[in-house]
């Protein structure tokens, strides 16, 4: 069957990589893709299990499609788990150039080595009908974690991570039993030995750790790597606040078809089965192409629909998000409309107990936090009044909508290569709420999911924080913190108690 001339297919438009160019990618070199189909009407409030059989009915006619635009470009199909929307194709250089009409290069980053391109792919209209994105062909870096090591030297407290649970009043009767909590990680490992010697540190049983390996990702513990630090602090923190829950540590590559993949495959994990997803990697929503965001929010929406609670980091670099270009910036995922994205807070502690709160900001890092340039007010925060855009545009998603400990300065102790160190960011607020949503959800008849729409009518339940900014040193470009929801701290930091009884009534 003769296919169709393609056409642009504007969602996948890249701009050039920065690096050294080092010249095409060797023809025979093999590329592995991952192919999202466009979400199709589905009955909400389905089990993954479902979910999963009522998408491989739904999508059936699609994936006929794509099988057949394969064979006409002499693509293999690796896998088709329509549960996740996705097919898995594979193919030369040569083969995915010609398929997908790009032209690859190699490009040197730093430390990093990857494969680039730019402009738009193009696909027969057929197949750009029905795709919502075409990733992993590119596989520069999309996201940084967001974690900060405090400095030796540098002065301040710091707590173990269920003493600061304890400073947010969660609850004391539950220890989340019977929940999975997952964590995306885009690099780095864990050690055992770590995971006992913290938990013993905290005087709590080190909880089940499993790693899951995503595209090639594993559990690669490497010193040198810095990702390490990462994956100890969300493991460390979302089994202080919640030592009776599973932990599954959803290990893939830095690309966007990874960090989508990894989603999809905790979403859909039926082994596992996590209810709570915990995400502290992230990257400038600008820096983003339009099919990969697509990509991971029908991802983050197809969590919430199963019940899924999915926390983010909103970012460790202020209102700029690390760009220099005079504009604000919000960090994605965080700013998807079907994440809850998590800012930070410097806690002051006296006599055991929180005394005061403030924006996490050090001049030149802090928390992020912002009015999304990709994604309008969602429902659930038109009720509130946001701020005007810094950077002069329309109404917006804001960004974050809760907060926690994050400064470095009131850090966490956390243990990572056999070694004591203070680490804060928002890297560290994510799995903090996902520790608690895991105890909350043991007492829960099911799990309580994507909580915006209740959070933000809800009152007493968080602390508000209405001190600081999250503007730069010597920079105007930001927003500031005051009464009610703001661009820095969202609602506020948890009360771990109150929330409880918000959600399952009669407990504390």
């Amino acid at each position: 069957m003769a296919m169709e001339p393609s056409v642009e297919f504007k969602p996948s438009h890249k701009p050039a990589p920065h690096g050294q160019n080092l010249g095409p990618v060797p023809a025979d070199e093999l590329i592995d893709v991952s192919l999202y189909l466009k979400p199709r009407p589905q009955p909400t409030g389905m089990t993954r299990e479902a979910s999963a059989r009522h998408r491989h009915t739904a999508h059936a006619p699609d994936l006929a499609q794509i099988m057949a635009f394969a064979k006409a470009n002499g693509l293999d199909v690796l896998e088709a788990p329509l549960g996740r929307r996705l097919v898995r194709l594979r193919g030369t250089t040569a083969v995915i150039e010609q398929a997908f009409g790009t032209k690859l290069h190699a490009y040197r980053h730093g430390a990093k080595t990857f494969r680039g391109r730019t402009g738009m792919l193009r696909l027969p209209p057929d197949i750009a009908d029905i795709t919502e994105a075409v990733l992993g062909i590119d596989t520069r870096p999309i996201a940084e974690p967001r974690f900060i090591i405090r400095p030796a030297a540098q002065k301040g407290t710091s707590f173990l991570p269920n003493a600061v649970a304890k400073l947010y009043n969660f609850p004391t009767d539950v220890t989340g039993a019977g929940q999975c909590i997952g964590l995306i990680e885009l690099g780095g490992g864990y050690d055992d030995a770590d995971t006992r010697a913290a938990f013993a540190a905290m005087g709590l049983r080190p909880p089940e750790v499993v790693a899951v390996p995503v595209d090639g990702g594993a559990n690669t513990p490497t010193p040198d790597d810095g990702a390490d630090g990462e994956v100890a602090l969300d493991i460390q923190v979302a089994g202080g606040a919640a030592p009776g829950a599973k932990i599954a540590v959803y290990f893939t590559v830095n690309t966007d078809a990874g960090f989508v993949d990894a989603i999809t495959t905790a979403t859909q994990d039926a082994t596992n089965k996590p209810d709570i997803i915990s995400i502290s990697w992230g990257g400038p929503e600008s820096t983003w192409s339009a099919q990969s965001r697509n990509a991971m929010t029908s991802a983050l929406q197809d969590a919430a629909n199963l019940n899924i609670s999915v926390f983010v980091a909103a970012g460790d670099n202020l209102a700029t998000d690390g760009l220099t270009d005079g504009k604000a910036h919000v960090d994605f995922p965080a700013s998807s409309p079907w994440a809850i994205g998590c800012g930070g807070t410097l806690i002051t502690v006296t006599d055991g107990k929180i005394s005061a709160e403030t924006v996490w900001n050090e001049g030149n890092s802090g928390t992020g936090g912002g009015i999304s340039d990709a994604y309008p007010v969602p429902a659930f925060q038109s009720g509130i009044t946001l701020p005007a855009s810094a950077n002069g545009g329309g109404p917006g998603r804001g960004v974050p909508d809760v907060a926690g400990n994050a400064d470095p300065n009131s850090g966490y102790d956390i243990i990572v290569s056999g070694q004591t160190q203070v680490v804060g960011g928002t890297s560290a607020v994510a799995p903090l709420w996902a520790g608690l949503t895991a105890l909350i959800n043991q007492n829960a008849a099911t799990p309580i999911g994507f909580i915006p729409s209740k959070l933000y009518t809800a009152s007493g339940v968080t602390n508000d924080i209405t001190t600081g900014t999250n503007k730069p040193a010597g920079s105007e470009i930001g927003y500031t913190a005051g009464p009610g929801w703001d661009a820095c701290t969202g609602l506020g930091t948890p009360d771990g108690a109150a929330l409880a009884a918000l959600f399952v009534p009669g407990t504390s």
